[in-house]
């Protein structure tokens, strides 16, 4: 989930048909679109596959768009060709009754005849591997992810209580939470990651950086970055000049980066800037098939927009901590809309990345006060 901010020819179903229409949209793009410093473009005119439908998007690569509850409203899954009647499926969407039915659709229609090879899951929030062990029992199917993102998705989902543990209600005090919003924080209890996302399987196989992953004509290569979730795997096939990029690039807004009660000396907006580094290392006219959005060209450019935006953020609350604050009182610097209790604490972990990061950096200090936090620039 992500909000608002300032400033921000395979043989196989529908093969020839659709493989015609990417052609022509594909020869219809001018020939800078690729080009090095090039802002994101995007090729398909903002076209997306109707529900229960898919759209190709290059040669053996189906896209397929679920709806999710909340802000964001959709994610985006890719079917990878993986022989005439076989794909691999990239993310799974959320266990909903809504999305179940989706999917079926698509099976029933489009891609009726062709079975699921394996599953591979980006990363672990669950609008992305919500119903990876439903396609998995359904189609006998593996489950391929990176070791942090499946064993902490593993625990997520193991971790069901009746209330949330007491650390949580103190990483709430400590950012300034009051004790009715830490109480209708704890109504729901601590289970709600198994009510959207279906059990996984018990074996998995493991995705690590650099691994080689051959599915159908094509290979991709394993890119790991973080600071959204603890290891993200992207898959690139560099001859096909294709990125499967899940959360860790999004087109036109910037993922989640949380600093959580989990592990509170963390710090995740550095790995996002470290992830940042590595993935200028690729080439810069990959086509870049995002989690959320539209897919698009010119990916230097926007991991160049990226960077550049938490960086501002970063001065700009450095300013602020003239005066101490706590992190909920830097809200209106970072957000471009009101924060209510529907999304306090991922704005919450938001704010406490940032601001850990200029402690990290040698620009604030923090200090504890009766059980609250409050930073002040250095």
């Amino acid at each position: 989930m992500i909000l608002p901010r300032r400033g921000e020819d395979q043989a196989g179903p529908l093969a020839s048909a659709a493989t015609g229409c990417y052609r022509q949209r594909m020869a219809s793009l001018p020939d800078q679109i690729a080009a090095p410093g090039d802002g994101p473009f995007y090729p398909f005119g903002g076209a997306e596959p109707e529900t229960g439908g898919v759209m190709e998007v290059a040669p053996g690569i189906l896209w397929v768009r679920l709806k999710v509850p909340g802000p964001l409203r959709h994610v985006n899954c890719w079917l990878l060709m993986d022989g005439p009647d076989a794909v691999a499926l990239v993310d799974t969407g959320m266990n909903r009754t809504e999305t179940r039915d989706t999917w079926r659709a698509v099976f029933r229609g489009p891609m009726a005849g062709t079975r699921v090879s394996r599953v591979v899951g980006t990363h672990m929030h669950p609008d992305h591997i919500g119903l990876a062990g439903w396609m998995c029992d359904h189609h006998g199917a593996p489950v391929l992810m990176t070791r942090g993102e499946w064993l902490t998705a593993k625990l997520a989902h193991a971790d069901a209580r009746d209330e949330a543990p007491a650390e949580v209600a103190a990483h709430q005090r400590l950012a300034g939470w009051s004790d009715a919003e830490i109480a209708r924080a704890g109504e729901g209890g601590w289970s709600r990651f198994r009510t959207i996302v279906t059990p996984l399987p018990h074996a998995y196989q493991r995705l690590r950086d650099g691994d080689r992953l051959p599915i159908g004509d094509r290979e991709w290569r394993i890119v790991v970055g973080s600071g959204h979730s603890p290891e993200h795997a992207c898959l690139l096939d560099e001859a096909g000049g294709v990125l499967v990029a899940g959360d860790q690039v999004l087109p036109r807004i910037s993922s989640n980066i949380s600093l959580g009660h989990s592990e509170p000396g963390a710090d995740p907006l550095g790995e996002w800037f470290h992830s940042i580094e590595k993935l200028r290392g690729l080439p810069p006219g990959l086509l870049v098939l995002p989690g959320h959005g539209d897919p698009f060209t010119g990916l230097h450019a926007r991991l160049d927009a990226m960077e550049a935006e938490h960086r501002q953020r970063l001065d700009t609350l450095q300013t602020l901590l003239a005066e101490p604050q706590r992190a909920r009182d830097v809200f209106p610097a970072l957000f471009a809309r009101p924060i209510g209790p529907d999304v306090l604490g991922m704005a919450t972990g938001e704010a406490l990345a940032h601001l850990r990061r200029l402690e990290v950096e040698g620009r604030a200090t923090v200090e504890d006060r009766e059980g609250v936090r409050w930073w002040r620039a250095s």
